[in-house]
């Protein structure tokens, strides 16, 4: 994949798909988006924040998540590239910062909270 493409419509909706299974499961995610974090992966990457997420374990967090997906049926591989943050992430803290601008459907890019975004596209700030 060129790191320059923006995420494509499958990408999207499946997104749309694990955030509505997520809501279904009465997780109040704060924050979705894809992201492309060129600097650190390369590749493109589902961001989730939530208060409900911000376990003692990543790990428990990430738990949480995929049992979720399961239970909703999604056909989600437990190695999809989803990237939970804690509510107080620079990153997080940043978007939240500028949640008045960002819809659904926005993309951003740039140096936001401690992260390099090269694309990006938003389901939720809150």
């Amino acid at each position: 994949m060129a790191q320059t493409l923006l995420v494509g419509s499958p990408e999207i909706e499946a997104g749309k798909r694990i955030l509505q299974a997520l809501d279904d499961a009465k997780l109040k995610i704060s924050v979705a988006m894809w992201a492309l974090f060129l600097r650190e992966y390369g590749d493109w990457r589902l961001v989730l924040s939530s208060r409900q997420l911000d376990l003692e374990d990543p790990r428990e967090a990430y738990g949480v998540v995929f049992r979720a997906l399961d239970r909703a049926k999604l056909e989600v591989e437990k190695t999809e590239p989803i990237m939970i943050l804690r509510m107080k992430d620079p990153f997080i803290r940043e978007l939240r910062r500028l949640r008045e601008t960002m819809r659904e459907g926005r993309s951003l890019a740039g140096t936001i909270g401690d992260r390099f975004v090269d694309h990006s596209y938003i389901y939720r700030i809150s």
